[in-house]
């Protein structure tokens, strides 16, 4: 099993495999170890178990040729003249088709810089990790990178940001194939982008286009802690698919009260073996929780503690978190376990409040790629279904619109905005009906909001070579990329903003764009 550890020190005295991302965050793995021992290290402050993410993407669906245009990207491109030449796009993906014509140069070269292929039993990774096989420019243009994109995710996502016909068709490519999308892998794959961003002296965006509903949604994982430290390390932009649970009913909202009961009813119907509940609270409010199963077999009230219980074939695990140095909120997960469609029927989460000082309480089920709508809350709340790790501060999160249409992808995910200001979705992008490439050739169409996020991407590639590589504006990266895209997002007069399903609006490069060019001229 994979942690994430944060910790200060020698970590790598403790003897067990570690690799270092930085001088905080490293990945450590245990076998029958006992994670909770690892506190008892004075190097070790804070740790958590990888969990898994999914690609946010469907096939399907009529082709829409007016993508590019819908977010004004061509206009831009034509009136001053970027490519994205000088800027490295990093890609977290399933991989990338290196022979499609999309990823050729003028010259039949491959624009693809770097490939670290972590699903390779053969091979040398790269250095300080110890899984999988890196390619360099040479040996990629050599024809010794072996590496298909089975799903197609990565080479369609790829395409749109940096393809020959998609937004910065002159930037250069560095991907990351993933042998299973774990958080640790996204953590290991930035690392590898920033690294081969930083021995070119290029600026970089990183497209990240996997999410996951296992968190708190405000960025209170050290998985979210990490990708916020990276997105500060030079000269970079990172870029989050906002997700697919806008209409998934995989949300509920509740409010738990002094000795009061609340239901939180949902069903099941999938083939997968094992079905989280992601509960977070207050850590203020003393709670119990109960599972009622399909049968009207139950857990009783549990409260705080670990809880493994079994009903037959259905194995049920409860596990109360505690509050860290990086979150005041406390995490209660549930996981039900059991062979393939004995999990199916209607459950009860029954919530019992003894002292309440907050009430409110957020539950996550898996995500829709995960367990499709089929399993669902009966009472969802559509709000706050944004992914990890687009809930991080830092990266731009990005939703899905139609641009047939002008309207709001209705699967996209949605944000929220805090008591503090804080708003969790940045801007749309088109998400339906995107032509692009097909892993083995030829063209396809994709819908998602892993389509969307490859649109801002390409925007901000074009954006960092105007300002960073041209000269413009040496500091046009990170937050000042995301504070431009929002200002010049095109609005709605008739919505209020940030909005939950438009964040500040659609993505609208060009006046995006103007404002880049007034502020130059001001000297601001």
């Amino acid at each position: 099993m994979e942690y994430i550890i944060k910790y200060t020190g020698d970590i790598l005295s403790l003897g067990y495999p570690t690799e270092l991302l930085d001088a905080q965050f490293a990945i450590m793995e245990l076998e029958n170890e006992d994670p909770e021992r690892l506190l008892e290290h004075r190097q070790v402050t804070s740790f958590e178990p990888a969990r898994r993410l999914s690609g946010l993407m469907a096939q399907g669906g009529p082709a829409d040729p007016r993508s590019m245009e819908a977010a004004c990207i061509p206009p831009v491109r034509r009136e001053h003249g970027l490519t994205g030449q000088g800027v490295l796009i990093g890609f977290v993906d399933s991989g990338i088709d290196l022979n499609h014509p999309e990823f050729l140069g003028p010259d039949g070269a491959s624009r693809v810089t770097a490939l670290w292929d972590m699903t390779a039993t053969e091979g040398t990774p790269p250095r300080g990790f110890r899984h999988g096989a890196a390619w360099s420019r040479a040996e990629i243009a050599a024809g010794r990178a072996e590496s298909p994109d089975q799903s197609g995710h990565g080479t369609a996502v790829a395409a749109i940001a940096a393809g020959r016909s998609g937004a910065a068709p002159g930037a250069s490519i560095a991907a990351v194939k993933l042998p299973s999308a774990r958080t640790t892998d996204i953590m290991r794959a930035m690392k590898f982008l920033l690294d081969q961003a930083e021995e070119r002296g290029m600026p970089c965006v990183i497209n990240l286009s996997y999410g996951t509903n296992c968190g708190s949604h405000w960025g209170q994982t050290l998985f979210e802690s990490y990708i916020d430290q990276s997105a500060q390390r030079g000269r970079s932009a990172v870029v989050c698919a906002a997700g697919n649970e806008g209409s998934g009913a995989h949300h509920f909202l509740g409010r738990l009260t002094e000795n009061g009961v609340l239901d939180a009813e949902f069903t099941v119907s999938t083939r997968r073996e094992q079905v989280y509940l992601s509960l977070w609270k207050s850590f203020a409010d003393e709670a119990a929780f109960e599972l009622v199963l399909p049968n009207g077999q139950s857990t009783g009230p549990l409260a705080e503690g670990t809880h493994l219980l079994r009903f037959g074939s259905i194995r049920v695990s409860v596990f109360y978190g505690v509050p860290t140095h990086y979150s005041v909120s406390q995490e209660v997960l549930f996981l039900l376990d059991a062979p393939p469609g004995a999990l199916d029927g209607l459950w009860r989460l029954r919530c019992y409040g003894k002292k309440i000082a907050d009430g409110r309480f957020n539950v996550w089920l898996p995500t829709v790629e995960e367990v499709s709508d089929r399993t669902a809350f009966l009472q969802p709340q559509p709000d706050l279904t944004i992914t990890l790790p687009a809930t991080a501060l830092y990266p731009i999160s990005v939703g899905g619109f139609r641009p047939e249409t002008e309207t709001v992808s209705p699967f996209s995910g949605r944000g929220i905005q805090d008591c503090s200001g804080r708003t969790l979705l940045d801007l749309t992008a088109p998400a339906e009906g995107v032509r692009s490439a097909k892993a083995g050739g030829g063209y396809d169409t994709f819908t998602g909001t892993s389509m969307a996020a490859p649109f801002v991407s390409g925007a901000a590639a074009l954006m960092m070579e105007w300002g960073v590589v041209r000269g413009n504006d040496l500091f046009l990266y990170n937050q000042r990329v995301k504070a431009f895209l929002c200002k010049g997002a095109m609005r709605s007069p008739f919505l209020s903003y940030p909005n939950p399903q438009w964040g500040y609006g659609r993505l609208n490069l060009c006046a995006t764009m103007d404002a880049l060019v007034s502020h130059l001229e001001r000297g601001v």
